[in-house]
């Protein structure tokens, strides 16, 4: 993905006021807009400002991107890492109203997934007038939280801390933090949002205020892999035991069970542990991919037990190649 530098574009420094980059997107809008403008690429110049301007314009999204690109070096291919916006929370009146297609594939990676979340919930709230006093329902809040998956397991209790970018008194964007005492309900999946009633913005007079939904990610786990509510992991077992049969330890992510290893067992044989994988109605499944693994020929008695092997158990695995 290539980096797109939203603050070289417009020409104005990172630490630029929003009116800075108001004045500069402006100026720019007016010299490259293709209905004034017709030399050769003016409109490309005119749709990177109308890009860049919708990022930094905003102090959540801005905020988010600076974050992002702080690591960026010239040259580089540009690869952000998973969840890079975890934690960061977007109010749904932050998002475009504008044609995605005006906008690269490098915005549409980073901010298409968070302006979707933005939109759900509705960003407007609710209004209503009496005769006296206009009442609207605050704005509803949007972030993306990473939890471990024994969470998603056993339910939990967290302390979540979000980052929430404003503006401060001379229009720079700041970014403040708030936490929050959040409970992670058991069975809860990748994608999901857990809903914090009246953490959202502010009522206008008598409106109650809006919520705040939080997306659900999984940490990266060192064994386990997740696929909606079914687990799987790599079980590494010796060949004696894929030949003859076993009970061997397995990890699960409540704790390790015991596992019947059948015999006759092939590498990349599955064993499906029913029920066992992410809890609800119906559970998901578990998973046990067995991975068979040698032993290594590392002293001279090693050695000479796959010498016997090789005398006593005559096997060419590459038979069927024709070879």
């Amino acid at each position: 993905m290539e980096y797109k530098d939203y603050y070289n574009i417009l020409g104005v420094e990172r630490n630029a006021s929003q009116d800075d980059i108001k004045r500069a997107y402006r100026k720019m809008a007016r010299t490259f807009h293709p209905d004034v403008n017709k030399e050769a690429g003016a409109e490309a110049k005119f749709k990177d400002a109308g890009e860049a301007y919708e990022v930094l314009k905003d102090p959540e999204k801005r905020a988010a991107y600076d974050e992002l690109g702080a690591n960026w070096q010239q040259g580089q291919q540009f690869r952000p890492p998973p969840n890079w916006d975890q934690g960061f929370e977007f109010s749904g009146g932050g998002y475009t109203e504008a044609d995605p297609s005006q906008f690269s594939d490098f915005f549409e990676g980073l901010f298409g997934q968070a302006r979707a979340r933005g939109a759900r919930g509705g960003g407007g709230g609710r209004s209503g007038f009496s005769q006296r006093e206009f009442h609207a329902q605050g704005e509803d809040h949007h972030a993306k939280i990473v939890i471990p998956l024994r969470d998603s397991y056993t339910g939990a209790k967290r302390d979540i801390t979000l980052r929430v970018p404003e503006l401060d008194e001379t229009g720079h964007v700041a970014v403040k933090n708030r936490t929050l005492s959040v409970t992670i309900p058991k069975g809860i999946r990748e994608g999901q949002h857990i809903r914090l009633a009246g953490q959202g913005s502010p009522g206008i007079g008598k409106g109650q205020p809006g919520d705040l939904y939080l997306e659900v990610a999984f940490e990266p786990d060192p064994v386990f892999k997740v696929d909606g509510k079914d687990v799987t992991f790599d079980l590494p077992i010796t060949p004696w035991e894929a030949a003859l049969g076993a009970s061997v330890k397995a990890p699960t992510p409540e704790g390790a069970v015991m596992l019947k290893i059948p015999p006759g067992s092939t590498k990349g044989r599955t064993m499906r542990l029913k029920g066992k994988g992410i809890p609800g109605n119906p559970p998901g499944d578990l998973n046990a991919v067995l991975k068979i693994e040698l032993p290594p020929a590392d002293t001279e008695k090693a050695k000479d037990l796959y010498k016997e092997m090789e005398r006593e158990l005559p096997f060419n695995p590459r038979s069927g190649l024709g070879v």
